[in-house]
């Protein structure tokens, strides 16, 4: 390398984002320690009524837990009602804890030769559930969750990882919103 390509290869603007993040680490690992917590009693977890429905917050990071990769959270699904249609970049995986039903996903095909490209199947595929069951929702498939018994609450635990999230791939959308809101 000459003289002048060594030259360009520094440059005058100096800064401190090395040292600053080694003060942020420490100052994150203190506060990990001394304020994030391991166990959330159940009247501790809030509820929302969300565009997607009802559920009930397990873990999320706005509550400090220890937990730091997923979001878990409980839908109720009163009867015969159903959820907002959504998608998401992180794939999704449920557990039916009471009640019985079905999803729809809209399968995605994408293409990023030049930029991304999505596309997502015209027909749904269903795939039943009951108390008991799991179920796996692929990334980005537009999804939507039914209650198929017109009298009995159904109710599911959802989880997500928030690690997409943080990687700078928060694509998450809301397509339609639960009934009522």
């Amino acid at each position: 390398m000459y003289a002048d390509e060594k030259a360009k290869a520094k440059s005058n603007i100096f800064c401190n984002y090395y040292a600053e993040g080694l003060a942020e680490s420490a100052a994150f690992r203190k506060d990990y320690k001394d304020n994030y917590r391991k166990v959330i009693k159940a009247h501790e977890m809030p509820m929302e009524r969300s565009p997607d429905g009802l559920i009930k917050h397990i873990i999320h990071e706005k509550m400090k837990t220890t937990e730091m990769c997923i979001d878990v959270y409980m839908q109720f699904l009163e009867g015969g009602q159903s959820t907002g249609k959504t998608r998401h970049l992180t794939e999704e995986i449920m557990f039916v804890v009471e009640g019985k039903g079905y999803d729809l996903h809209w399968d995605v095909e994408f293409d990023c030769k030049d930029k991304f490209e999505w596309e997502w199947a015209a027909t749904p595929k269903k795939f039943e559930w009951k108390e008991g069951d799991f179920l796996y929702i692929p990334p980005y498939v537009a999804h939507q969750r039914f209650n198929a018994d017109p009298k009995n609450e159904a109710r599911v635990v959802v989880i997500n990882s928030r690690i997409v999230k943080k990687m700078g791939f928060d694509w998450f959308e809301q397509i339609e919103n639960a009934e009522g809101f």
